[in-house]
């Protein structure tokens, strides 16, 4: 820092007051908290196959348990937070401040203000204010999901197909050709889905318990099923997240910088397909792909 005197003073009084004290410390408890839950959910999410009931489930499981957090967390934060107050030898209790109160004018009448304890007003201000925005940003953000399961819930394994009965599975399979129609056209009809589901599960393998397992099993008959096979490949195609296409978004900023400025689309197209299915590339023989190559460009005229 030098002889920067201001900064000097500057990083004195947030060392001092904003981090050695007992607010902080329980800060940092409930986001621990929170955060490793949001990072689990969202590194299960972001998996390559990763089904859609599997997210709507541990999403509901995450709403839950910020749900439950928000009634008995906070007690165990400040639990926390204080065997580290005392490790570090801060005072283990929220700090009073002071109550600033205004001069009532003549016309004014007298109310009796409640006056909310250091702690109180930190959970009240603070605690249930971040997880309830937390809480709502969930449900807004994975609200289509709620749709998506209203329409292909008895798709989503053989146990729930299983289980749902003639009259049920009918109006489900009624409801996502409705789903499915644009200008009078839908890709499926609703009453010859509901007969092949009603065939297809009773003569499924019992090995096939996903929906792609379904998928590949209509593959191997087929397409004896062709409304399911329809079905089944919509609802496997539902993205569950946009990890994969914002990665391969920052695969072209790495490949294509401000240094490459004349690189063809062909070529790069080439670089990002190398870079994006990386995986792939591991099992692939370089010396086979360049014999291919040879003898795709050798020269068809011999010289003498």
């Amino acid at each position: 820092m030098g002889d920067d005197s201001t900064g000097k003073s500057e990083a004195e009084s947030l060392a001092t007051h904003d981090l050695e004290n007992f607010e902080f410390l329980v800060d940092l408890v409930i986001w621990y908290k929170l955060l490793h839950s949001v990072n689990i959910v969202s590194k299960i999410l972001q998996a390559e196959d990763v089904d859609i009931d599997v997210a709507i489930k541990h999403i509901k499981g995450l709403m839950l348990n910020f749900e439950e957090y928000r009634e008995h967390g906070f007690e165990k934060a400040v639990n926390e937070a204080k065997q580290m107050a005392n490790e570090l030898g801060i005072e283990a209790s929220f700090k009073e401040k002071r109550i600033i109160r205004r001069k009532k004018q003549f016309d004014e009448t007298i109310t009796n203000e409640v006056t909310q304890s250091a702690d109180e007003s930190f959970r009240v201000n603070y605690f249930l204010f971040l997880i309830d925005q937390g809480y709502s940003s969930l449900q807004s953000r994975f609200e289509q999901f709620k749709k998506y399961e209203e329409t292909f819930r008895f798709l989503f394994s053989l146990e729930k197909l299983k289980c749902v009965d003639d009259d049920n599975l009918l109006r489900s399979c009624e409801n996502l050709e409705q789903c499915l129609k644009h200008n009078d056209n839908s890709d499926i009809d609703g009453h010859e889905l509901f007969m092949e589901l009603t065939l297809l599960k009773h003569s499924l393998p019992t090995e096939a318990k996903r929906a792609i397992d379904v998928l590949n099993h209509l593959k191997d008959v087929d397409n004896c099923y062709p409304n399911a096979y329809i079905a089944y490949r919509i609802l496997l195609t539902i993205p569950v997240t946009v990890a994969t296409v914002e990665r391969s978004f920052s695969k072209l900023k790495l490949i294509k910088n401000y240094l490459r400025s004349t690189m063809s689309q062909e070529r790069l197209n080439g670089l990002a397909m190398l870079s994006i299915e990386k995986k792939i590339m591991e099992y692939l023989d370089y010396s086979c792909l360049i014999d291919i190559f040879a003898s795709k460009t050798t020269r068809r005229v011999i010289f003498k």
